[in-house]
């Protein structure tokens, strides 16, 4: 018979025959095993032997290991088909992983799992659950809060328990205010009490517990000058002079008829006018 006529089934690589043999095909050509396994068989991560056709290949980030190599670094229990971390090219599986390199919970001192959100601030971590306002008792999340002795605080609630609140709106201040007469003011809640204009970095006197600007108080408690009829306020060392019941500003003491300043002199008055005693020896 024609020895052609039966097609010869060789492997694609050393080209021995295949007959009666184990083979297996590859992008549709056939190979031995012994074949196979040297050209296309993955080294394992472990023990760094071939993976041969007739194992399972576990692989994780281009590195493979054998079903039975493939463990946990720490206590060596099988990571097939469980959750596993890894840390510095070692496999955990998540317990090991846990106790080796897991924060605990700074509220309920439980540890917090790989992969799940956590809050971190000063050394210390949260669940994210965790993480509440000591007073409201709710999660803090991404909003801002305020530590205070070993406490955390969202805004509203720090500033209701701990914030000074304006004399005058009674909100707080949270960011610098006055104080005045011992009592803390918003800078733009503390006003003069006639005109309303700002009091803070300003110059100010108080009557009757209210506080004014030189420029109000004046005008409604200081005495008049009997001689320009302003106010002398008697403020900053203003000096001033009395007599009988009136008052000028020392500039506007002076003689009526002849405008000599009579400060330090003797005068003379004719019903409402001062006199030198030149212009008043006719009277």
């Amino acid at each position: 018979p024609d020895t052609n006529m039966t097609e010869r089934f060789d492997c694609h690589y050393c080209k021995e025959t295949l007959f009666g043999k184990k083979y297996i095909l590859k992008e549709d050509s056939p190979y031995c095993v012994k074949c196979y396994e040297s050209l296309y068989s993955n080294t394992c991560d472990e023990c760094k032997k071939p993976i041969g056709a007739d194992c399972k290949d576990l692989s994780y980030k281009d590195r493979h290991w054998h079903e039975t190599c493939f463990h946990c670094f720490q206590c060596k229990n099988s990571l097939v088909d469980k959750p596993f971390a890894a840390k510095e090219e070692h496999l955990l599986c998540t317990d090991c992983y846990s106790n080796e390199y897991s924060s605990k919970c700074n509220e309920c001192k439980k540890t917090i799992m790989p992969g799940t959100r956590k809050m971190e601030y000063k050394g210390n971590s949260w669940h994210e659950t965790c993480f509440i306002c000591y007073r409201c008792q709710q999660p803090i999340g991404t909003k801002s809060f305020i530590p205070k002795d070993n406490q955390n605080f969202c805004v509203p609630c720090y500033e209701k328990q701990f914030a000074m609140q304006c004399v005058q709106c009674k909100k707080a201040i949270t960011t610098g205010g006055v104080t005045y007469r011992e009592q803390p003011w918003h800078k733009e809640c503390f006003v003069c009490t006639g005109c309303k204009k700002q009091l803070s970095g300003q110059r100010f006197t108080s009557r009757d517990e209210f506080a004014y600007c030189l420029s109000c108080f004046c005008n409604l408690y200081a005495k008049k000058c009997a001689g320009c009829t302003n106010p002398i306020s008697g403020l900053g060392g203003t000096k001033y002079i009395s007599f009988e019941e009136r008052q000028w500003h020392n500039d506007c003491f002076n003689c009526k008829k002849c405008s000599l300043s009579l400060v330090g002199r003797g005068f003379l008055t004719e019903r409402d006018d001062i006199l030198c005693p030149e212009c008043g020896k006719d009277i």
